[in-house]
């Protein structure tokens, strides 16, 4: 009977446990159900409100001149930066850093590896040189780690280098006065020069070139004329105008128009160009190793009355083989450097002493009017000889002044051609005359050499590239002041 009982009431709890338990799953799955149709609702009425709210994303803003041009960065109690500072652009490697990877395809018939090599300034000079006449050395042999054998074109990869290391240098955009495009147009346009390339190989790289400029942002508030670069050859090898021609059209194309531009040589009738001096091989690394130097250039004894630096060229009535007849036929006052052939290619003391060793130097026009020769010339304290007014005046006025007479010499050509003894014309020159004009090319070799790249022993002494940087801040300063002046605004 009990177990009947106990029976029963088991079932009885079973079912009441079973009811409890289904209305307790179903209420949870019932509020499940709620909850998913709560969140249903929800994203949908989300998707409503977003659609009907919807407005297409604002397009990035060019800066303008007014957003962006006239903000100015915080600077240090003592700024030196007073004409503003500039940001260099970081181009892709391919208008630069590769061109000088490549560096064998850059010369239809030498390596330009060494010319291109640390920084621009080319292989370091091992050993001092000995004296032509084996008695003694060319230059101080403590002197000697300041010397390289550096090209005349590569101003463009020295002027990189300085650029990034410069103290007027910013990394902010907005904050800028100018912009450097680090493009090596000289050395992209050159390996396109010498073979039977066509004028779009010569033109291609300098047209992509300007397509990736036009697209930053800060192109446009001002359509580049707060733009600069630095091309490492001559003007006339950019100005091509037809196909035929020789060079590249660079500077022709359209969006060149505003770009202010530093040249070895410039056009004297074209405001956007500055010329800036050629490279010589001296790059002292302290004020002590250029005072040093121009101590020795003015004590240096002269043993020749002048000196010509060059090799004939086989053209009809060709100057340089008339000055070279010249000089062996006045070899009593005149010393002679042949550089026939490949002799002078990567540079020779012999070059360095025969300018110490004369009061003057010839200097005939090269490729252009202007010569490298020039600079080597006067660094080693020798006078020039020019006969063409073009290969000085209008050029070179940062570094020079205006002034060539100051410490050179005019004989025009066609006089030489048609006689006229240039010995008796330099005989003419009394010797206070001469040490006058020396002591004026001395008092100008800071200003046109380019020292050590890494070296910072030169806080109050500006080299050649720090007056470039300055001259071309302060242009775009007085640029804009006088662009201001105008718009009916101030200037500050």
């Amino acid at each position: 009977m009990f177990d009947r009982d106990e029976q029963q009431s088991h079932k009885k709890l079973q079912a009441y446990f079973f009811k409890k338990t289904s209305n307790f799953v179903f209420g949870r799955v019932l509020l499940c159900k709620c909850f998913q149709l709560l969140i249903i609702f929800l994203v949908f009425q989300a998707l409503i409100l977003s659609y009907f709210s919807y407005s297409p994303p604002k397009q990035k803003q060019t800066p303008t001149r007014e957003a962006v041009g006239e903000q100015t960065e915080p600077l240090p109690e003592k700024e030196k930066c007073e004409s503003g500072r500039f940001y260099v652009y970081e181009l892709p490697e391919f208008f630069n850093r590769e061109i000088l990877v490549n560096c064998h395809d850059l010369d239809p018939w030498h390596s330009r590896c060494n010319a291109v090599s640390n920084g621009g300034l080319g292989p370091r000079v091992t050993g001092p040189g000995r004296r032509s006449d084996g008695h003694g050395r060319v230059v101080p042999g403590n002197l000697s780690s300041a010397w390289y054998w550096t090209d005349m074109f590569a101003g463009e990869i020295i002027h990189h280098e300085r650029m990034l290391r410069h103290e007027c240098r910013t990394a902010a955009p907005e904050y800028a006065a100018a912009f450097y495009i680090p493009f090596y147009a000289g050395l992209a346009v050159a390996r396109y020069l010498f073979t039977n390339y066509t004028a779009k190989d010569r033109d291609r790289q300098c047209e992509m070139l300007l397509r990736w400029v036009a697209e930053q942002p800060y192109w446009a508030r001002s359509n580049g004329s707060d733009h600069f670069i630095m091309l490492g050859r001559m003007s006339w090898d950019f100005r091509r105008r037809k196909d035929e021609d020789w060079g590249s059209s660079f500077i022709n194309m359209p969006l060149m128009k505003n770009i202010l531009r530093l040249s070895v040589e410039k056009d004297p009738w074209d405001q956007l160009e500055i010329s800036v001096p050629y490279p010589t091989g001296f790059h002292p690394r302290s004020k002590s190793e250029l005072n040093q130097w121009l101590r020795f250039v003015q004590a240096h004894k002269r043993r020749h009355l002048f000196t010509f630096v060059g090799a004939k060229r086989p053209l009809i009535g060709d100057f340089r083989t008339i000055l070279l007849n010249h000089c062996h036929n006045e070899s009593g006052s005149c010393r002679v450097v042949d550089c026939s052939g490949t002799r002078c290619y990567d540079g020779t003391w012999e070059i360095l002493e025969s300018f110490l060793e004369s009061d003057f130097c010839l200097q005939p026009r090269g490729d252009a009017h202007t010569r490298k020769s020039t600079f080597d010339c006067m660094l080693a304290g020798s006078i020039p000889v020019f006969f063409w007014r073009r290969s000085i005046k209008y050029q070179y006025e940062w570094f020079l002044g205006h002034e060539p007479d100051d410490f050179s010499v005019f004989i025009d050509r066609r006089a030489v051609r048609n006689g006229t003894s240039i010995r008796k014309v330099l005989e003419g020159y009394s010797k206070d005359k001469v040490r006058e004009m020396r002591q004026r090319i001395i008092s100008l070799i800071p200003k046109f050499v380019y020292r050590y790249t890494n070296s910072d022993d030169f806080r109050d002494y500006k080299d050649a590239f720090d007056i470039t940087i300055d001259g071309v801040l302060r242009r775009f300063k007085e640029q804009k002041g006088s662009t201001n002046t105008t718009n009916g605004g101030t200037t500050s």
